[in-house]
């Protein structure tokens, strides 16, 4: 399906961007890849962390794999793992009996307390989404954050509070629910890598991105230049309930209540400014971040 396809390449262009910069700032280093039972997903992650033996020189990074029943999943694996070659800071450790039940425990045993911790969740075929609980376990690394997929219908609102950063996107292919993807952290820099990667994946056939926040549910194709239309409602309706804000915080808004980047939210503040729809104070100068838009 397409919309694999997508999930697939945004995992793992972020698992690319996340792995340097995560041994750059630790010797040790956890990936967890829960509902680890979809064999495609599990090895496009693992390929990622293979291709990445030069950094691992001198460091460790593990691979943590959970979910309900991983006999067939472990020789592919395995199999990967085999044909890097020597990778002697690289572990992969798998654990079957379901990720509600095992990932908390699987995260303790491979120490990743405190340490750069990254978590990938898709539950879209899962018969229930992921318990709070376990999407909370990954807090539990420094830096820390999830990716993880819902089923059509589904709501990531329980999992918000948890993370100090948290957006969420819908995949569709027509106008019924898609799968939603959501991703949590505690840095804004991973984040903005994340925005970047999500606009970034190439445009499967009949996949588009649909805004959760926007009332009107409108289609948006995949593109390093995303039509602006919702990004540019979204802002008028948040400035009419706030009534101002400084571009800071409406760059911040747009990268965390929207499926756009910062940077979209300044080029809409600049066309919005031009056609007098909104006011600035000052009137004149750079459109900087202290700037005040009402």
């Amino acid at each position: 399906m397409s919309i694999d396809a997508v999930k697939r390449e945004l995992l793992v262009r972020h698992l690319e961007a996340w792995v340097p910069a995560a041994l750059h700032r630790a010797r040790r280093v956890v990936y967890c890849h829960g509902y680890a039972d979809e064999a495609g997903m599990a090895e496009a992650a693992l390929r990622v962390l293979t291709d990445q033996a030069d950094l691992v020189r001198g460091r460790e990074l593990s691979m943590v794999a959970v979910g309900d029943d991983l006999s067939t999943v472990v020789p592919l694996l395995a199999a990967v793992r085999s044909e890097a070659g020597d990778a002697p800071g690289l572990a992969v450790h798998t654990i079957s009996g379901g990720t509600d039940q095992r990932l908390a425990i699987a995260l303790k045993a491979a120490g990743a307390n405190r340490v750069p911790l990254l978590g990938f969740l898709d539950a879209s075929r899962a018969p229930s989404p992921p318990a709070p609980a376990t999407v909370a376990a990954l807090t539990a690394g420094k830096p820390a954050e999830v990716l993880m997929v819902l089923a059509p219908g589904a709501s990531a609102a329980g999992y918000r509070a948890t993370w100090p950063l948290f957006t969420e996107v819908e995949l569709a292919t027509n106008g019924e629910p898609g799968q939603l993807l959501a991703f949590g952290t505690t840095s804004g820099k991973s984040l903005e890598s994340f925005k970047e990667a999500l606009w970034a994946v190439d445009e499967f056939a009949g996949v588009r991105y649909r805004d959760p926040g926007d009332p009107d549910r409108h289609l948006i194709d995949i593109s390093l230049t995303p039509h602006p239309g919702p990004l540019k409602r979204e802002l008028l309706a948040h400035l009419e309930r706030v009534g101002s804000a400084t571009v800071t915080e409406l760059r911040t808004f747009a990268l965390t209540d929207t499926i756009y980047r910062a940077a979209d939210a300044t080029r809409v503040l600049h066309s919005l400014v031009d056609a007098g729809t909104v006011s600035r104070t000052p009137t004149q100068g750079r459109l900087g971040g202290d700037v005040v838009i009402s």
